[in-house]
């Protein structure tokens, strides 16, 4: 594991516009983005989505298309990977459901059993995406909550860290998105 004060250099050092920051964070930091895929990828079927490592990989190019990096620390950048990689398997998600809907492709299938449950899956990640941007509105910080705890795996003491409030706050806000989350997706 990285030494937290490594992770803070480089981090400065990305946000300077050094290239080679970004490499060596995500190097260091490679074990930590795969343990969060993998808690993503275990909320969601495994035949709708990207493997683990191609997950940590897409997520590695979205924020090397960043013109700058704005974490700085450890705990707000792997909340920032975590946000990235929830976009990105709601962006597959959505790319599925149209192919579904005839997007191009001229697959003929004589069974639906398959189909029918791809299409469940993904529309329920899309479901859960649209819940989190109403939640959104409503209060951006239940939102962080919800992507650091349950995409990025994070504790409520390193999510209190990152948003900069007690690891209480951060209970009664886990709770509060949990019970919106829950009415919105009935």
């Amino acid at each position: 594991m990285a030494e937290p004060g490594e992770i803070t250099t480089l981090l400065a050092a990305a946000r300077r516009g050094d290239p080679s920051a970004l490499n060596d964070l995500f190097e260091r930091l490679y074990p930590e983005l795969r343990r969060i895929a993998r808690a993503r990828m275990r909320h969601t079927d495994q035949r709708v989505v990207l493997d683990t490592t191609s997950l940590v990989h897409e997520c590695y190019l979205r924020l090397l298309g960043l013109d700058r990096l704005a974490a700085t620390d450890r705990a707000h950048f792997l909340a920032y990977a975590a946000r990235a990689m929830r976009s990105i398997v709601v962006d597959f998600a959505r790319e599925r459901q149209a192919q579904r809907r005839g997007g191009g492709a001229t697959d003929v299938t004589l069974s639906t059993t398959l189909a029918e449950s791809l299409a469940l899956d993904t529309t329920q990640i899309v479901r859960i995406h649209e819940a989190l941007e109403e939640l959104a509105e409503a209060d951006e910080r239940l939102v962080k909550v919800v992507e650091m705890r349950f995409f990025a795996g994070l504790d409520e003491k390193e999510i209190a860290e990152a948003l900069g409030v007690s690891t209480r706050t951060v209970e009664r806000d886990w709770d509060k998105a949990r019970a919106f989350l829950f009415a919105a997706l009935q």
